[in-house]
């Protein structure tokens, strides 16, 4: 290669030039962690994304800073959970005035109410459960509905999207293969489960076990004194075997209850956010892993 070749590429990379052909990824904002993934399944290296409630974190209870509006208003395209998961969305997109498109990643699913769940109703009526994603099925919606959505800001895309989403849904099949028989082991009078927050409605009703919280359906509803000593009223009639402690949740009410019912605590779920990195549910296929592998140990027994 002659000098003169030599200094343009130079110049070229010194001026972050892109080769010829080569798009910029797209910028993708996902609302948390959970949905950053799936995301970054279906997109691949075609999307850049950013997460606003990161790994660990409680989207309930997130408020959004001046860094989160300045990341939406730059998307192409934002993903959202829906069903009133991110109650402070809608305020953000509208203070950002970005003009991406919005995917409502549940858009089809047909939600479940805190009734339908067979727990109790924590002082308000027919809460609608947001957390669908803990049904593999419903994650195989969410995937399709983002794979639609970033074919939509990326039609050249579009064969790699649906590439990544049929490679990616056979994995959730063969992850729901893999949830039914670790559950299978547990006997049917030890599939009942003490956790901080409903989160695990769709998980129970796709699943088989029963799920008691003190808390509602967003883990900011406050857990009454009367809510507390009912579940432990019902955690000693019943003989629950084991209570579990969120990774969004403070410890301190499921040691109480433990403490008062003298049931075991078993390990730590993942409810409403993933893992750090190095943790045991860095991607959704392996944190729906991870607290099936976890219910299973602590009920079989």
């Amino acid at each position: 290669m002659d000098r003169v070749r030599i200094g343009m590429l130079l110049l070229a990379v010194a001026l972050g030039w892109s080769a010829p052909g080569r798009a910029e990824p797209a910028r993708v904002v996902a609302t948390f962690s959970i949905l950053g993934d799936l995301v970054r399944q279906v997109g691949g290296d075609r999307v850049a994304v950013t997460t606003l409630v990161g790994p660990n974190g409680d989207a309930h209870s997130f408020v959004p800073a001046p860094a989160d509006a300045q990341a939406v208003a730059a998307a192409r395209l934002v993903v959202v959970n829906g069903l009133g998961f991110e109650g402070w969305m809608d305020r953000l997109i509208k203070a950002s005035g970005t003009k991406a498109k919005v995917v409502v990643a549940s858009k089809g699913i047909v939600p479940i109410e805190e009734d339908d769940e067979g727990g109790a109703s924590h002082g308000h009526d027919h809460a609608v459960d947001p957390h669908a994603w803990q049904d593999v099925a419903n994650a195989k919606r969410y995937v399709a509905n983002i794979r639609d959505g970033l074919a939509g800001i990326d039609p050249d895309g579009k064969a790699t999207y649906e590439a990544n989403t049929s490679a990616y849904l056979a994995q959730l099949d063969a992850l729901d293969a893999e949830i039914r028989a670790a559950l299978a082991v547990i006997p049917e009078a030890r599939r009942r489960i003490v956790t901080t927050h409903d989160a695990f409605g769709y998980f129970a009703k796709a699943y088989g076990l029963r799920f008691l919280a003190p808390q509602g359906v967003s883990s900011q509803s406050e857990a009454t004194a009367r809510d507390v000593a009912a579940i432990v009223r019902q955690v000693r009639r019943d003989k629950i075997p084991a209570l579990f402690l969120e990774n969004v949740s403070d410890p301190r009410l499921m040691q109480q209850i433990a403490r008062e019912s003298g049931a075991k605590a078993g390990g730590r779920v993942f409810s409403d956010a993933l893992s750090e990195p190095g943790g045991p549910a860095p991607t959704y296929v392996a944190m729906m892993r991870h607290n099936a592998q976890e219910f299973a140990a602590a009920l079989k027994e």
